[in-house]
């Protein structure tokens, strides 16, 4: 393991999400020395990023999720130190976090996402509500975990949902609903993992159901038929370069009623948490938690 030097797992950080990556970051570090590396916990919320140079780290996990550490920012900031990162580069963590501009790139391309509108104070509620329909989902544009995050079923009630969601953050979007089965498909190097079905207990998948929640029940192999799986997959991999990932991420995906895909966010430093996606798909490739962990820090790099 001298192959990958002093090892910094970038951990917790000052986002929303930060007791999330706490617990993602934990998990990988104890499986890097479980493995003998040399790895080290890094919290960039109680020390200067400057260390990470000082102190000699020959390169970095990157285990933050949400702003300051999903988003292009630590990513510039490493790249400044040369200091070779795991996930993707400053554009696309940048892309990638925000959904909007996400949404922007992938219907230019031809990746199919679920249509949606802008809100602000001077919206139209009701006429998003009718051209949308309802149910409507409602989320920051640059969050995770489903932070501030609301399912609008009934009519008149699509501006609170942006109340609750621009606490978190100034742009908030309204996306149609796509109703059928939730998916993820998870990109490891340059092959899709095996899909993934979620069907969660409550209303939708949220926060609580991602975390806290031990009855959502995850579907490895997903269900579908092959072949579809595998033209999925192809997409996810389109999704993924369009935006410029590399190394690893997730993209979260729906079906309708009639098998179609409706892509809806990737994320490029997607939770290693015990109720991780990411990990799940690996184990059904035949990967232990370890394996992953050491295949995703051996494609760390700069530029």
């Amino acid at each position: 393991m001298s192959q990958f030097g002093k090892v910094g797992v970038l951990l917790g950080g000052r986002s929303a999400e930060r007791e999330v990556s706490l617990n993602s970051g934990n998990a990988v570090l104890t499986a890097l020395l479980r493995q003998g590396v040399d790895a080290h916990a890094f919290d960039p919320a109680g020390k200067d990023l400057a260390e990470l140079a000082a102190e000699g780290f020959d390169r970095v996990m990157i285990s933050l999720h949400g702003r300051f550490g999903e988003d292009g920012t630590v990513q510039g900031a490493l790249e400044w130190m040369e200091i070779p990162y795991t996930g993707s580069g400053v554009m696309a963590s940048a892309l990638a976090m925000d959904k909007w501009r996400t949404k922007l790139l992938w219907q230019a391309a031809g990746v199919p996402t679920p249509e949606y509108a802008l809100l602000a104070e001077d919206t139209d509620f009701e006429a998003v509500e009718r051209r949308l329909g309802l149910p409507i989902f409602v989320k920051p544009v640059r969050e995770g975990s489903s932070i501030g995050m609301s399912k609008v079923t009934q009519a008149g009630t699509l501006r609170e949902a942006w109340e609750k969601a621009a606490q978190f953050d100034a742009l908030v979007l309204a996306e149609q609903f796509i109703e059928g089965g939730e998916y993820t498909c998870a990109i490891l190097g340059d092959k899709a993992l095996p899909m993934i079905r979620l069907i969660p207990k409550k209303e939708f998948y949220d926060f609580e159901a991602k975390y806290l929640r031990d009855d959502t029940e995850y579907r490895v192999p997903c269900g579908l038929p092959a072949e579809q799986e595998q033209a999925i997959q192809l997409l996810a991999k389109k999704a993924f370069n369009v935006l410029g990932c590399r190394g690893w991420a997730r993209l979260d995906v729906m079906l309708d009623a009639a098998g179609n895909p409706y892509f809806l966010e990737a994320n490029t430093s997607p939770g290693m948490t015990d109720h991780s996606l990411v990990p799940m798909a690996a184990r059904a490739a035949g990967m232990t938690f370890d394996e992953l962990v050491l295949a995703i820090l051996e494609q760390a790099r700069v530029g």
